[in-house]
């Protein structure tokens, strides 16, 4: 597909960590290819990065720990403008994508939309595919609410998020199409966390993860 929307709220659980914490990982052809936070040098930021290739580096800084994030990325490589081939969005706003909009040409496969049924190709959310964990460099040190995954479908902003009481908030996304490899994960149920509500049954697979990693804090808890 050339077209694929990955949207979480995160909230971090530590500022100034000095390992990157993979969001999204893909395995394509034998080689890593992530979003992640942090790095050595603690400075919060977001990256895009294949293994033994340099890093590209967004401008936003992710250093609250008190407050809910809504990170939603936005590819569609039939755009015949290179900027317009990923879109980034904070809380609603889009930012910055700096060089990472040059690694997509026009038409290009958007790596992150593989199936998780797929034993040649991998993919991971909060975790490296090839099967790191928090605090090794490679896992997510955050909670994570909300995460959605559409393929092959154009999708904007509005359809996953919407300004309450001057807050943004996530929004019902249950009349969108997910598409083949789409997916919704809800952390409902506690004992089964990957479970996939879009009605493709995309399931996750938690890995070191129990029933008490699900907490009540949520984007709209108490709201």
């Amino acid at each position: 597909s050339y077209k694929f929307t990955f949207s979480t709220w995160l909230k971090k659980l530590s500022a100034g960590l000095s390992f990157h914490q993979t969001l999204l990982f893909s395995i394509v052809g034998g080689q890593g290819k992530s979003i992640y936070i942090d790095t050595s040098s603690q400075n919060d930021k977001i990256y895009s990065a294949e293994f033994g290739s340099s890093a590209y580096e967004y401008d936003a800084v992710l250093r609250d720990t008190t407050a809910w994030y809504h990170l939603v990325f936005i590819w569609d490589t039939t755009q015949g403008t290179a900027a317009n081939r990923q879109k980034f969005y904070i809380n609603g706003t889009q930012q910055d994508v700096g060089d990472t909009r040059h690694n997509w040409s026009q038409n290009s496969a958007v790596w992150w939309n593989t199936p998780t049924s797929s034993t040649t190709y991998a993919t991971g959310i909060g975790a490296n595919a090839f099967g790191h964990s928090e605090g090794n460099s490679y896992g997510m040190y955050v909670y994570l609410a909300e995460t959605i995954g559409i393929d092959g479908q154009d999708v904007s902003i509005s359809d996953l998020g919407e300004t309450k009481n001057g807050v943004w908030i996530p929004k019902d996304p249950s009349g969108l199409t997910f598409g083949n490899n789409g997916y919704h994960l809800k952390y409902e149920n506690a004992s089964d966390l990957g479970n996939d509500s879009s009605g493709n049954n995309n399931d996750y697979t938690p890995v070191g993860m129990g029933a008490d990693h699900q907490v009540l804090d949520s984007p709209t808890f108490g709201s």
